[in-house]
């Protein structure tokens, strides 16, 4: 019998695991310790795993399509075995491992969330963290979403970290794996949301020596950063969103119903509306009873993708998610289990980032400088600037007319156009600061 690569190089690297001097994540599937201080971590799955899930894949049970476009009840038979197929004729996650390894500067650490946190013990954390070479760089915390992980930096992080030009600013650039996606493990208790990520993620860039830092993130990374924002006014200088959340209110909702709303008012009325009504199913099954989808889905890999993906490809405006991007996404979950990541989801309704059917409102204003950037395939594309500022003192709005909500990877020069633009503007922004 000829090895595929995945079971050669299971054999070659079984035999390894008890040699090092690390603790395994059984749970979890990969090896790392966490210490009390950011350590060097290479990713390293075991091999066991990979071979599981490969033959889990190969044995996926389709469901059987009824004649209507594709897309209407969720993805197509013909996307789900094309997705099959690579992943275990073509899909070598060790390569894939490999490539992420020399890529990204791997860090794991554990940290201590603060009095105000409902979490006592150490929080283990990933990150990324790459450092620019310009010594009047800014820090910057790049906070992902779902169903994204740190990866979604990938498009922008050479251009944070080395502008064109010396007029552009530079940044250092952290990014972390919010707990229960890619490398951070999951909670074991409930509790832990969006404000409690941000809580989190302020100690990391407390223990990197970030006393002050700016923020950039979409999806719950847009989420998480207002409550640090709030939370943090001494230390979050500004902050640049892609997913600034301004749900209509009652008063709103009434002049939609008079016909007193502007035309921009009713496209978000109803892009929302069906966003809710035709869109967000996944969300609502995620806010109230996750594990019983994950029970499924931690059986499934390829259920888990096509799960994400009925999500990634009506989000974006014209970016092909190829076979490779959609498993290595999916692999950002499955790796330790999918219901961490997907439980987030209660924990935010919890918090009332959602309301039932809707978004909700739970924001502090933040009063430092806020800079959004829209993109048409996103649901908050064409937010009135008087909406946008209700919960902060959002100084630039950005409205582009492609991309969508994955806007670091799918549009990543318009995103830098945005960051140079805003934190390039040092009385705009506030980054006066950092050279004081």
């Amino acid at each position: 019998m000829t090895a595929t690569p995945t079971l050669r190089k299971f054999l070659l690297s079984a035999t390894l695991v008890a040699d090092f001097n690390v603790f395994a994540h059984a749970a979890e599937n990969f090896i790392a310790s966490y210490g009390s201080s950011p350590a060097p971590f290479q990713i390293n799955v075991l091999p066991i795993f990979i071979q599981e899930t490969v033959q889990k894949a190969s044995q996926t049970r389709y469901a059987i399509d009824i004649d209507q476009p594709d897309l209407v009840d969720g993805p197509p038979r013909h996307n789900v075995t094309t997705v099959r197929d690579y992943w275990v004729n073509h899909y070598d996650w060790f390569d894939v491992q490999d490539q992420l390894n020399k890529r990204y500067n791997h860090f794991t650490t554990s940290v201590l969330t603060g009095s105000r946190s409902n979490f006592t013990n150490p929080v283990p954390l990933h990150f990324v963290h790459h450092r620019s070479n310009r010594t009047d760089a800014i820090p910057l915390l790049f906070i992902h979403g779902w169903p994204g992980s740190f990866m979604e930096v990938d498009h922008i992080l050479d251009g944070l970290l080395n502008p064109p030009d010396a007029s552009s600013p530079a940044f250092h650039v952290v990014a972390p794996s919010i707990p229960g996606f890619a490398f951070s493990p999951a909670p074991q208790e409930p509790g832990w949301g969006t404000q409690e990520s941000g809580y989190a993620f302020h100690a990391l860039m407390q223990q990197l020596n970030y006393t002050k830092y700016v923020i950039q993130g979409g999806d719950f990374g847009g989420v998480i950063l207002r409550f640090m924002a709030a939370d943090n006014p001494a230390s979050v200088v500004s902050v640049l969103d892609n997913f600034w959340l301004v749900p209509p209110n009652t008063t709103d909702l009434q002049r939609y119903s008079q016909n007193l709303t502007t035309q921009d008012e009713n496209t978000l009325i109803e892009t929302l509306n069906a966003f809710d009504t035709q869109l967000s199913g996944y969300r609502l099954i995620q806010e109230t009873r996750p594990l019983q989808i994950a029970i499924g889905m931690t059986d499934s890999p390829v259920g888990f993708a096509m799960w994400i993906y009925n999500l990634m490809i009506n989000a974006v405006d014209h970016y092909a998610w190829t076979p490779e991007e959609i498993i290595t996404w999916s692999m950002m979950y499955y790796i330790q289990g999918p219901y961490g990541g997907m439980r987030f989801y209660k924990e935010a309704l919890r918090e009332g980032v959602f309301s039932g059917f809707v978004f909700g409102d739970p924001f502090a204003y933040v009063h430092q400088p806020v800079a959004i950037s829209e993109f048409p395939k996103d649901i908050w594309y064409g937010t009135p600037l008087d909406w946008a500022r209700r919960n902060g003192n959002v100084v630039v709005r950005n409205a582009h007319n492609s991309g969508g909500h994955f806007a670091a990877v799918e549009s990543p020069d318009l995103l830098l156009g945005d960051i140079r633009a805003f934190w390039g503007n040092v009385s705009l922004s506030n980054v006066g600061v950092f050279k004081v």
